[in-house]
């Protein structure tokens, strides 16, 4: 499965993004809302893993390149939420670009598009997305997508005291909406 938009294309992983992944991962300031940056090696596992569902369930955390443009800029996609998480097992939209490809709308772009194709493609009765609290970015794109916040929750991955602990788990559709249908 490929996902485009006007700007933008969703597509499997190519040898090529292993690269630019490998950097984007390493910039502190992509990283500033997860625990840390990761290494070479700690990135190849990632787009291994990511790569792996792709080719098994047919979607996931897509590579995303600009059209005509930036062969990769990052990931945007679905991904089961973790264990310990509200939503555990379900699929959540998840994203990470390159600090180039920021304040372009890319984020709210392919997550509008994901959460199409999560709706009408995949029938998904329910699909979240979570961040830290502080990641106030990440938070107004499950906003500009239509996503409402369902619940705050202490991240279980993340160690007891550290700031990036406290999360926001946001859904679509959103309660008032799933309540009519």
């Amino acid at each position: 499965m490929e996902v485009r938009t006007d700007r933008l294309r969703l597509r499997e992983w190519r040898e090529a993004d292993r690269e630019p992944f490998a950097a984007l991962n390493a910039d502190p300031d992509v990283m500033r809302y997860l625990l840390a940056p990761l290494d070479r090696a700690a990135s190849d596992a990632f787009a291994d893993r990511v790569a792996t569902r792709i080719a098994e369930v047919g979607y996931g955390l897509w590579a995303v390149e600009v059209v005509g443009g930036a062969e990769f800029i990052g990931f945007v996609g679905l991904n089961p939420m973790p264990a310990g998480t509200p939503g555990a097992g379900e699929e959540e939209i998840g994203w990470r670009l390159a600090r180039s490809a920021w304040h372009r709308g890319y984020a709210s772009e392919a997550a509008a598009a994901v959460l199409d194709v999560a709706q009408i493609d995949l029938a998904l009765p329910r699909v979240w997305s979570m961040a830290a609290r502080v990641n106030t970015p990440s938070i107004a794109v499950m906003r500009r997508i239509g996503m409402a916040p369902q619940t705050t929750f202490e991240h279980p991955r993340v160690p007891v005291g550290h700031p990036l602990r406290p999360h926001v788990a946001y859904v679509w559709p959103p309660p008032d909406l799933d309540e009519r249908r």
